[in-house]
């Protein structure tokens, strides 16, 4: 894979920029459109490997897609077919995760044998949290010790109720799509508030699902026609911007069409926190997911304290928070993210010992860690597969005394595969080597 080096700003970086589709609406437009009979478009769809690998496979599995200029994608629904072959998610958890949960009691696969895969990444990822309560439906799934490839026999399955341990919009999304093909009432009950794409979207393809202060329901079965789905820019992304223009001084930038949903938009008040200047401007048009403009400006960053209630809302943007980190004034402790250590890589292993490689005074914590701000010094250092992280230090890059080469880079196609372009219009050097 690819080497992106990235030189300290020499002045303000400046401008207006447009994230991409948010990956998790995209992926879910993907997956809903193709269960839905009819014709569904869907505007803004993200252009990225994870998105990409979730729209093959519901080809695969028998709709038809046409893919448009502009981001506009046209999915034409209904009936399924087992596919001739294995589907492969690549790196994509949220694509195997949801289809594991659609295909697991999907009245036209019944009888039939489907597997689902993905690389190397997704293959040491644990899938025991969505096997175990779709089981509990009536799911026919087996796996290699609780991680994919996932077998899966589909067969009539019945509502139940389920209590999870940890906040997790994936596995809540992969028990609500089984409801829907599922006989009865079925309710999930989380302990944090994960995002809620899924419970939005869901009606606006005709079906019931009700938003509840602690989790979602459904009552199935339940059928799908064709939708208009229009994807805002993805916070996760945007965040990697907003952080750019929060560290070099001067800088000011403003980013439009944000999704603003409360689920995801946790880094937004922690990086007000550190100090940062944050004008968010929610756009007056009503919709499914909230969306508008923020305007970053810079400041000087100083530690916090971020606890386990603020996790949820910003599990995906906690490398950069940790990038961050590295030279904001004082000490900022992360704790009660232990969910960090089963994404595409262990996050807080990772970043602990990419940031020490740069002279970064900092401890891991078994579900967290703490990080002391100060001058971060250039070298090398090594994504391990992990788009978040690669962008994380790319950001940091920006600030650090000498430059920082991040290995593996390439895997930034697989959420953002403008950020380096979109960088590089806002003033920043960085160069693929």
């Amino acid at each position: 894979m690819r080497r992106l080096v990235v030189s300290p700003a020499q002045g303000p970086l400046a401008g207006r920029n447009r994230p991409p589709g948010d990956k998790s609406v995209s992926q879910r437009a993907a997956i809903l459109g193709g269960l839905a009979r009819g014709k569904t478009v869907i505007h803004g769809f993200l252009d990225s490997d994870d998105a990409a690998s979730t729209l093959s496979a519901m080809e695969q599995l028998g709709a038809r897609v046409e893919r448009g200029g502009a981001g506009r994608v046209d999915i034409h629904g209904g009936a399924l077919q087992a596919p001739a072959s294995p589907l492969d998610l690549g790196n994509s958890g949220t694509g195997l995760r949801l289809l594991a949960g659609v295909l697991a009691g999907h009245p036209d696969l019944v009888g039939q044998r489907i597997e689902l895969t993905g690389d190397e990444s997704l293959s040491s990822r644990p899938m025991a949290r969505i096997i175990d309560p779709l089981t509990l439906m009536g799911a026919r799934i087996t796996s290699r010790d609780g991680r994919c490839p996932l077998v899966i026999e589909p067969a009539p399955l019945r509502g139940s109720s389920h209590t999870l341990k940890m906040a997790s919009a994936q596995v809540k999304s992969a028990i609500l799509l089984a409801g829907m093909f599922a006989q009865g009432s079925t309710r999930v009950i989380e302990p944090g508030h994960s995002r809620d794409h899924t419970e939005r979207m869901l009606p606006r393809f005709g079906v019931a699902a009700q938003r509840l202060p602690n989790g979602a329901a459904i009552t199935g079965p339940q059928s799908l026609k064709g939708a208009e789905i229009s994807v805002p820019g993805d916070p996760s992304s945007a965040a990697f911007i907003m952080a750019a223009a929060a560290l070099v001084a001067g800088s000011s930038v403003q980013l439009d069409n944000v999704g603003l949903n409360p689920t995801r938009s946790g880094f937004f008040s922690l990086l007000q926190a550190m100090g940062a200047r944050v004008d968010i401007q929610p756009d007056a048009s009503e919709g499914d997911e909230p969306v508008g403009a923020v305007h970053v400006q810079a400041a000087p960053l100083r530690g916090i304290e971020v606890s386990q209630a603020q996790v949820p809302a910003a599990i995906d943007e906690f490398p950069l928070l940790m990038a961050l980190a590295a030279v904001a004034e004082g000490k900022t402790v992360i704790r009660g993210a232990a969910e960090l250590r089963v994404k595409e890589c262990d996050r807080i292993a990772v970043m602990c010992a990419q940031l020490a490689r740069l002279g970064v005074d900092v401890q891991e914590l078994e579900d967290g860690a703490i990080v002391t701000g100060g001058a971060v010094n250039g070298g090398v250092v090594e994504s391990h597969g992990d788009h978040r992280i690669a962008m994380s230090f790319a950001v940091l890059g920006l600030a650090a005394e000498k430059p920082i080469a991040v290995e593996n880079a390439g895997w930034i196609a697989t959420s953002y595969p403008g950020f380096v372009d979109d960088l590089r219009a806002l003033g920043a050097d960085l160069a693929w080597a």
